[in-house]
């Protein structure tokens, strides 16, 4: 009696279980998933990362904040500073703390340690660096170093396709300052003169005869090369509060003549005359 009772239900147990595994229309459709359960257990997509080179402050190597000086002489080598306490030629970040101003240059050692500012600024780094001739800055100097980082890929436009376009990355070629400032300076060093500016058009037309704290100073002296035929004129400039007069000569119209002006004041007795831009 027992045994025929288990017999019908365990097939009735059976049909109750492929019941439960049908859709509505009686269908059987078995054990599916969602399709957030199957998105989630498909592996990610994954490919190359992509990576740019950028500059990082490296405090650790160099890092110096101290008075700079221009000497209004113009210089070889391009963007660079020079510091008594360096070892080796460093890639670094210039900045003028005065007026915000910051440019990547060299940093070197410098030889002699004399008095007044110890950062020794180059031409160029001063034009960068909006420093006028004989007035010293503020300058804060830090060694840099590069490094590769990850750029997020593009998203993966969707199916309806509203995925946003990949932004393009742009990256600018990354000078050397220091390869470009070592091979001027030696140059310089084995007697081979930097390429002149063409003849027609010089770079620097004028010839500038000093720099004066007192104007009637600076008056005096434009007055006098005018007596002996030169065109002088007087430029008023200030920096930091303070107001100074700088005495040039020129335009001349070609590099022969400014070169011409320059020994003429030389044998007038400024032997501290220098060609310049204006």
């Amino acid at each position: 009696m027992h045994r025929t009772l288990g017999a019908r239900i365990a097939p009735l147990a059976v049909a109750v279980a492929a019941l439960a595994g049908c859709d509505e229309n009686g269908e059987f459709v078995g054990f599916q998933t969602t399709p957030e359960e199957t998105a989630a257990a498909e592996p990610a997509a994954t490919g190359p990362v992509e990576t740019v080179e950028r500059d990082v402050e490296a405090p650790e190597v160099f890092s110096e904040t101290d008075r700079g000086l221009w000497d209004g002489r113009p210089s070889l080598g391009g963007v660079w500073v020079a510091y008594p306490d360096v070892t080796d030629p460093e890639r670094v970040r210039i900045r003028n703390t005065d007026n915000g101003a910051s440019v990547v240059g060299a940093l070197f050692r410098r030889e002699r340690d004399n008095p007044g500012p110890r950062f020794q600024v180059s031409s160029d780094a001063a034009a960068e660096l909006s420093m006028l001739a004989g007035q010293p800055a503020e300058l804060e100097v830090i060694a840099l170093r590069r490094e590769e980082v990850p750029v997020a890929p593009p998203p993966v436009p969707t199916a309806e396709g509203t995925g946003a376009a990949p932004a393009e990355i742009e990256t600018a070629a990354i000078d050397d300052p220091i390869a470009a400032a070592a091979a001027a300076i030696d140059e310089a060093e084995q007697g081979r003169a930097p390429a002149a500016a063409p003849a027609s058009a010089p770079d620097q037309p004028f010839v500038q005869i000093g720099i004066f704290s007192d104007e009637a100073n600076a008056n005096n002296t434009a007055a006098s090369l005018r007596e002996a035929g030169l065109r002088s004129a007087i430029r008023q400039q200030s920096s930091q509060g303070n107001t100074f007069w700088r005495v040039i000569v020129g335009p001349a119209a070609s590099a022969r003549e400014r070169d011409a002006i320059l020994r003429e004041v030389n044998d007038l007795g400024f032997s501290d005359a220098f060609a310049v831009g204006g």
